[in-house]
């Protein structure tokens, strides 16, 4: 009976170690699964702060503009909200926030936003705020402008980068991808500096990545808040300037509306598009973050997280739709505890 009680001990033993090398915990602890959220968080915007969290920025479904921390990409917890009622911008009577762009300038967090009503294509504007902290909170420093002034209709969804020691504003929607050069502090538009067009009329959301010699246009196409019944599409061209024009592989611009499908709709998600900031992990594997509804749990546009690859430069998703499952994100330095 001891014998047998042995064989029966040994057996199991070889099993589970087997099992346990097939299957190692760490293989489901590498994983991530969309969406990555249950509650809605359109339009992201993210970067990594000293401390080595990521602070994600939303339109605000969240009222006064919800501020997430995570510290790989993938489990985001609600680290506060921008603004409070009372200092919230007002340059838009009634209007709501949207398409924050946050970025850290000269030593303090700013943050660059969308404010307008549905409709409200002339009234509309940009405007910007400051933190000493990435949880903030922000103190508004008002309007860079609103449509009616720049001349451009529908002027919401800014994107900041920095160039040649210079900073630009990007932003448009629908009516033009526009760009315009800043001040040294980065919270006004430099006096004398005319706006400039890099892109076509079937574009918002603007992306810029850069990688080797190109630039890389990320934008959002189609329908964005139609529900299950959205079109949005990310979309992307690469050029070696700044300035554009970006032209897709077939060396058709931006301009006339051409470009490549980084990710469309699949079975499970649609209106996938206004991605993030391309992330870079510690594996030199780059990232995006974007909204998408969800049509198991059609509420809201979840926030949704995938792997950009490369092939002759050219930036795209496996199989041009979101993941439903995927390795996550490798960050060796996971945050400040």
């Amino acid at each position: 009976m001891q014998l047998l009680l042995l064989f029966i001990t040994l057996a199991l033993n070889f099993i589970l170690n087997i099992d346990h090398h097939i299957n190692p915990p760490a293989l489901y602890d590498n994983r991530y699964s969309n969406p990555l959220s249950t509650f809605s968080l359109p339009d992201p915007t993210l970067l990594r702060a000293e401390n080595g969290y990521f602070y994600l920025y939303a339109t605000e479904n969240i009222r006064n503009t919800p501020i997430m921390k995570s510290a790989d990409l993938v489990n985001w917890e609600l680290a506060g909200r921008a603004f409070t009622d009372t200092t919230r911008p007002k340059f838009v009577p009634k209007g709501s926030i949207w398409a924050p762009d946050i970025n850290y300038i000269n030593g303090q967090y700013v943050l660059y936003y969308s404010m307008s009503v549905w409709g409200g294509e002339w009234t509309c504007g940009i405007g910007v705020a400051v933190s000493d902290k990435p949880e903030g909170p922000f103190r508004d420093k008002g309007k860079l402008f609103i449509s009616s002034e720049i001349g451009v209709q529908n002027s919401i969804d800014p994107f900041y980068i920095e160039d040649n020691g210079k900073k630009y504003l990007f932003w448009g929607s629908f009516h033009g991808i526009f760009c315009i050069e800043l001040s040294d502090d980065g919270l006004s538009v430099n006096p004398g500096a005319e706006k400039r067009q890099i892109a076509g009329t079937a574009y918002e959301g603007t992306c810029i990545f850069r990688k080797g010699k190109y630039y890389y246009l990320f934008c959002s196409t189609g329908t964005c808040c139609e529900g299950l019944k959205s079109t949005y599409t990310t979309v992307t061209g690469r050029s070696e300037n700044l300035f554009g024009p970006y032209f897709n592989r077939k060396g058709e611009s931006m301009n006339d509306n051409r470009h490549e499908i980084i990710i469309r709709g699949s079975e499970r998600f649609t209106g996938t598009g206004h991605n993030s900031e391309i992330i870079t992990d510690d594996q030199g594997n780059t990232w995006l973050l974007y909204h998408a509804y969800d049509r198991t749990r059609p509420e809201g546009r979840k926030l949704m997280l995938d792997e950009i690859l490369w092939n002759d430069d050219w930036p795209y998703v496996k199989n041009s739709i979101p993941s439903e499952e995927h390795r996550k994100p490798v960050f060796l330095n996971k945050g400040a505890k």
